[in-house]
């Protein structure tokens, strides 16, 4: 067995275990740092909307030797003091992008453009879209997000609880800004690509949220009729249970989405893959985070207010103060007194049966041998 497979063993079996729910405090914070983060480099920055969602024009010239750089320098005084967005295609043409202009400018600019690079403006392939247009694909991607987020909050409540919809959906939320908010710092265009790319995010970290809260309804099933852990204690041994799987989840979704951004888009030039493939690289690494450090602390945190797992909490806690103070004694073995505890208490899923223990007691604890010459040298009855 490898060691990580080793490693998931002995966490699902209880042997080891890293205390998440216990340190909540602190990857709460790291969170809040990493979020207003994201948010100021959104304040600060904004973000680089595509023509889909600006309006604009996009013109793609045939194959041409000339670099990025060279039609960047020959184009650059005629756009209109619009930006110019310049990428090298795979079939060696060259894709200009500007956004805010009109029908009227794009016209004109690319009859510039055909100018400057020695081409003819019949060869030059435009693709014009409006700002009319694409404030209304704003309005729809963003009123496709509001509903993604409705329906994920009520499947939560219904499948599980409305405190496990409540942290579902700040762990959602927690990966989306995070997601955008590096967009605004790294510069990239927001595209209808990366729209999809969120929504992909937000399906995937949704995934990994509902494998580790399903386990954690399983491991706090009747919680209440045991008196050796609290619920934040049943909650941080369910995380570690599936911890090895959500990392071996992430790590064989985020290896080809990294392929795609850092060779794709980095080494071998494809730009028009970044869009959705950054949206993904960090929406799947902020997903994988929120699941584990975000939604379960929750989750705990919100448990451990209700009424029945305060009394819980009080109960637990008295009884292992008890057994602390029996020991110091010289009294019973706190272990021992504990299972005899759970016993009174109904604890579920920590006795073994012992079928000769049970027989055993039933007789009274008095066993006999059974006597092979039993009835030998005894009168048979009959007569001589």
């Amino acid at each position: 067995m490898s060691r990580l497979g080793n490693l998931g063993h002995r966490l699902h079996r209880g042997e080891i275990a890293y205390d998440f729910v216990g340190k909540r405090k602190i990857w709460y914070t790291v969170s809040i740092l990493i979020t207003v983060a994201a948010i100021l480099g959104l304040v600060v920055n904004g973000l680089k909307l595509g023509i889909e969602f600006s309006g604009g024009a996009v013109f793609t010239t045939p194959k041409t030797s000339m670099s990025v750089s060279q039609v960047q320098d020959r184009i650059g005084s005629d756009t209109d003091g619009h930006q110019a967005l310049v990428q090298k295609l795979g079939t060696g043409s060259v894709r200009i992008q500007i956004s805010d202009i009109t029908l009227d400018e794009a016209k004109k600019i690319q009859g510039d453009i055909a100018q400057d690079l020695n081409i003819k403006p019949g060869d030059i392939d435009p693709q014009i879209i409006g700002p009319s247009w694409g404030e209304e694909i704003s309005k729809k991607a963003f009123e496709g997000l509001v509903i993604f987020m409705v329906l994920v909050t009520i499947y939560m409540a219904i499948a599980f609880e409305w405190r496990k919809a409540v942290a579902a959906l700040i762990a959602l939320l927690h990966d989306l800004t995070i997601t955008i908010g590096v967009y605004a710092i790294v510069g990239f265009e927001v595209t209808p690509g990366t729209v999809i790319g969120l929504l992909t995010v937000l399906g995937y970290s949704l995934y990994d949220t509902v494998v580790v809260f399903d386990g954690l309804k399983e491991t706090t099933k009747d919680i209440t009729k045991q008196n050796r852990y609290t619920y934040s204690e049943l909650a941080n041994r369910s995380l570690n249970q599936t911890l090895v799987r959500s990392i071996n989840t992430t790590v064989v979704a985020l290896l080809p989405v990294a392929g795609l951004l850092f060779v794709g888009g980095g080494l071998l030039g494809a730009g028009t893959l970044n869009d959705i493939a950054l949206s993904l690289f960090v929406g799947l690494t902020a997903g994988a985070y929120s699941s584990i450090f975000i939604a379960t602390p929750l989750v705990a945190d919100l448990k451990e207010r209700d009424p029945e797992i305060k009394a819980l909490r009080k109960r637990v806690l008295a009884k292992r103060a008890a057994d602390a103070r029996r020991a110091e004694q010289g009294g019973d073995d706190p272990q021992d007194s504990a299972e005899a505890a759970d016993g009174r208490h109904g604890d579920h899923g920590d006795h073994d049966d012992d079928p000769h223990a049970a027989t055993a007691g039933a007789a009274g604890g008095r066993r006999e041998t059974p006597s092979r010459n039993r009835g030998r040298n005894r009168p048979s009855g009959k007569r001589r």
